[in-house]
């Protein structure tokens, strides 16, 4: 049996076929997972918002419009819900600076594997809006005009937004020395 594009595996559960729904949480509930997880950095806030973003896709798939990707719709179910998660508890935390290390060279990031954790350490360091862009730009890979779905706001909009969260990034990374900012 080919594998069904989520457009019909859609029509099929407003149909009251449940398998098919199960088939597209198989498909998704990692992306989701990792885009909460991104979003919240806490896995078990994480896991949180995968379950409840699944309730609300069951509960809203007729409201579901198939010009948009399932996959976006998805998105920005599973956007609202982790942003909603951090502002409930309000978890931004300052790095301290005594617990800041003399900044180490590249090549000892990359042996270390810290890079990883630097990015994700400065990543949370922005604002919420903000890390959604870069999390669902680069490690989703929506276009802009899908991030302009899932977010509610022109392309452009989208575009001045990205470039500035991503400016703000390089700074932050910049702090944290691992490369030079201009």
């Amino acid at each position: 049996m080919p594998e069904l594009h989520d457009e019909h595996l859609v029509r099929r559960c407003l149909d009251g076929d449940r398998a098919a729904f199960g088939t597209l949480v198989e498909r998704h509930q990692k992306v989701v997972y990792n885009a909460a997880y991104r979003v919240t950095r806490d896995y078990e806030d994480a896991s949180d918002v995968t379950q409840t973003v699944f309730v609300k896709v069951f509960e809203r798939l007729d409201s579901y419009r198939p010009e948009f990707k399932f996959s976006s719709w998805l998105y920005k179910i599973a956007v609202n819900e982790a942003i909603d998660v951090v502002n409930r508890r309000q978890a931004h935390v300052a790095l301290d600076p005594a617990m800041a290390a003399q900044a180490p060279s590249p090549e000892d990031l990359v042996v270390a594997g810290q890079m990883s954790i630097l990015l994700q350490d400065s990543m949370m360091d922005l604002d919420v809006k903000s890390r959604v862009l870069v999390v669902l730009r680069h490690f989703a890979g929506l276009s802009y005009r899908e991030l302009g779905y899932v977010l509610d706001v022109p392309e452009k909009t989208v575009k001045s937004r990205l470039f500035e969260a991503r400016r703000l990034l390089a700074r932050l990374l910049a702090q944290r020395g691992v490369f030079a900012h201009e």
